[in-house]
């Protein structure tokens, strides 16, 4: 609200730029197993669900991860956190480079995933939702970013590295680079959050104690019950997309390029989706986007050809990338500040384990039946039960809304 205090100021957006390049160096890391997934399948023997599991098991472990350093986070603090993060990350990715089945499944799951992504994805969120107030939806949009900024940068990258140099390789030199960079911007940058000035904007409990109408947990066990269901479809063609083309006949490297064509799109879409969340919050945001997410798993299913599944990717990325931040969006507004530590770290380990079973739902599916559309369309069916469980929560709101607090 114009004239009120607030916390942000222009060290807000400094914390916000480098967190979102030091996620954006994070989430490169499990994409070395989406575009070496063919090659890396061929190693080691079994098909393609086991690099699919170590891409699950990376969702997965940063969802565990999050919550477990979220605490770390409200004990030690976000710098010593990210750092640990940046260390895990090259040491993940160096077991995985080893060439096993056990290596690979364990370094990209407890290193990148549970150590790597675990510390610096879901507190760094929660850490950056508290440097803003008045545009936190545009800042989360921002700072969410860091997958799609790395699926633009990193996939053709990537391809070349591992035609090149082989996935091994390639690996251990990106684990690196990426630490290196990590740690040193945490060192430099990061700081202990700001306090609420007196007359900040700020989320207090109702007297009754309910949220939507219901106990707080329960309030927040639904919300995240619906990213479970949304994530499940949204982490199939972003972690099998080069695969897909290869069955296609579509050159791998045109496949990476078409995954960052994907992410680049939702890049710019999630600017917008947060813009938006700021002017008509978050659960209203997520319907629009699971919308646009239902029309782009239907779009997949509808063209074959190279040149409309570019268009096809590129419509995707702008319809997914603003449901999870609207989310996080939600929680900070439904919940007091001094909760965000452990509150956006839970809902985004349920979202996460949503992207996990997707990614490796998608290859079960592909090795049972030996194509990626029975796949799809098991992926618009969880997002259908999801539509109806927000549906659910946004009448709750509204209704709330009606209410004055006692």
């Amino acid at each position: 609200m114009p004239g009120t205090a607030s916390v942000e100021t222009r060290q807000s957006w400094v914390i916000a730029v480098t967190a979102v390049t030091m996620l954006s160096l994070a989430a490169g890391a499990p994409l070395t197993v989406v575009v070496g997934l063919v090659p890396i399948s061929e190693t080691l023997g079994g098909g393609r669900s086991l690099p699919s599991l170590a891409s699950s098991l990376a969702y997965l472990g940063s969802g565990i991860g999050g919550v477990m350093c979220g605490l770390l986070m409200a004990r030690f603090g976000q710098r010593a956190v990210a750092m640990l993060g940046g260390g895990a990350i090259l040491a993940g990715l160096a077991l995985a480079s080893l060439g096993q089945g056990w290596s690979l499944l364990v370094g990209i799951g407890l290193g990148v995933g549970v150590f790597g992504n675990g510390a610096l994805f879901a507190p760094m969120v929660a850490y950056v939702s508290l440097w803003f107030d008045r545009r936190r939806g545009t800042a989360l949009a921002l700072v969410s970013s860091g997958q799609y900024i790395a699926g633009f940068v990193w996939p053709f990258t990537f391809e070349r590295a591992i035609a090149a140099f082989g996935w091994q390789a390639t690996m251990l030199a990106y684990g690196a680079v990426a630490a290196v960079l990590i740690v040193t911007l945490a060192a430099l940058v990061i700081v202990p959050p700001p306090i609420a000035p007196a007359g900040a904007p700020v989320v207090r409990r109702r007297a009754d104690g309910k949220v939507l109408g219901m106990a707080p947990n329960t309030a927040l066990a639904l919300i995240a019950a619906c990213s479970f269901l949304c994530c499940i479809p949204m982490a199939m063609p972003a972690a099998h997309l080069v695969a897909f083309c290869g069955d296609l006949g579509i050159a791998a490297s045109r496949g990476a390029m078409m995954l960052s064509v994907l992410l680049l799109s939702a890049f710019v879409a999630r600017q917008f989706w947060g813009w938006l969340s700021d002017r008509i919050g978050g659960l209203n945001t997520v319907l629009a986007g699971s919308l646009a997410q239902i029309a782009g798993m239907l779009g997949f299913l509808a063209t074959q050809d190279e040149a409309g599944l570019f268009f096809v990717s590129a419509a995707y990325g702008l319809g997914f990338s603003g449901i999870i931040p609207s989310y996080v969006m939600t929680v900070r507004a439904h919940f007091p500040a001094e909760e965000a530590a452990w509150r956006v770290p839970a809902l985004l380990f349920v979202s996460l384990s949503g992207m996990a079973a997707g990614a490796w739902l998608a290859g079960a599916i592909y090795d049972a039946v030996g194509f990626y559309a029975a796949a799809w369309w098991v992926g618009i069916g969880a997002n259908v039960v999801q539509l109806g469980l927000l549906g659910f929560l946004i009448l709750r709101q509204r209704a709330e809304a009606r209410v004055s607090p006692p």
